[in-house]
């Protein structure tokens, strides 16, 4: 198909497209704090992403066509709306202050999750379940004190708790994904399975968390906590199941899968984009 005939025949998705492109990219820019110049109070980036975005609410707003239940037009105001929907921290609109609430408010999935783990062991052969639990040991102890730092932060808002927050947060990503590669070594293949599982309840929070903390620091701050992280996102990638990670994160906010999806993708691009 020629592209340039197709983007004359169907303009309308192919403007959609285009502005759901630049929301991508001008998100991923603000993260790597890259602003173009100022424009007003803000920058030139989010500028585009919040006039990319508006565009795309109103033809999300135009009528559907009534052609068939589910038209093209009706998948494309989906896709419009779930673009329109993209939380303020990959707009790069966040505060510390709201990120650090976000942990808090995080707080009970994520016992919940690290809960699940030290449960797992006893479903493991006997052979794995030292190895799964010398992996895990250290959840306990690191989440609290991420959610204990948050809190602190919430009570006195300073620049060396953000510091505090941004090492705690790269820490806990370390032994997860520590634990992930760990884990993935186990021969037995029921055993694996299970271990793999429960760490990923732990692991996708904690990269959304990650995501939020990363959105608030300066590029010298994310570029410190890049290099703190040595076991990269690449490397426990194939070990992690996306419609689970969907599920957790549609379920925390509340929300689609659709746009659970799109915010996870963009974490995940935008942590690795930074050297996560």
């Amino acid at each position: 198909m020629n592209p340039f005939s197709n983007i004359w025949n169907h303009p309308k998705t192919s403007v959609t497209g285009l502005l759901i492109a630049l929301v991508t990219i001008t998100g991923v820019l603000s993260q790597q704090g890259i602003t173009l110049g100022n424009a007003g109070s803000g920058t030139i980036v989010t500028l585009v992403g919040a006039i990319a975005t508006a565009m795309l609410g109103l033809l999300a707003r135009d009528p559907v066509e009534a052609a068939s239940p589910v038209s093209s037009s009706a998948k494309l105001g989906a896709w419009a709306l779930i673009a329109l929907l993209l939380p303020l921290p990959f707009l790069g609109g966040c505060s510390a202050s709201t990120v650090a609430q976000d942990i808090v408010n995080w707080t009970p999935s994520l016992e919940s999750a690290v809960a699940t783990v030290d449960s797992t062991a006893a479903l493991l052969a006997p052979q794995d379940a030292p190895v799964f639990a010398a992996a895990t040991i250290g959840f306990d102890a690191a989440s609290n004190l991420l959610d204990t730092q948050a809190k602190a932060y919430l009570a006195n808002p300073s620049a060396n708790l953000l510091a505090l927050l941004q090492t705690q947060i790269v820490a806990l990503q370390q032994q997860v994904n520590a634990a992930l590669l760990q884990s993935a070594k186990i021969g037995s293949p029921a055993s694996q399975q299970h271990a793999l599982s429960a760490i990923q309840g732990v692991a996708t929070i904690v990269t959304a968390l990650l995501a939020l903390v990363q959105s608030v620091s300066t590029k010298a701050a994310v570029a410190r906590m890049a290099a703190d992280s040595t076991i990269k996102l690449a490397a426990v990638q194939p070990y992690i199941n996306q419609n689970h990670a969907v599920e957790i994160v549609a379920a925390h906010y509340g929300e689609p899968v659709e746009l659970a999806r799109v915010q996870v993708a963009q974490a995940e691009q935008g942590t690795a984009l930074a050297g996560f």
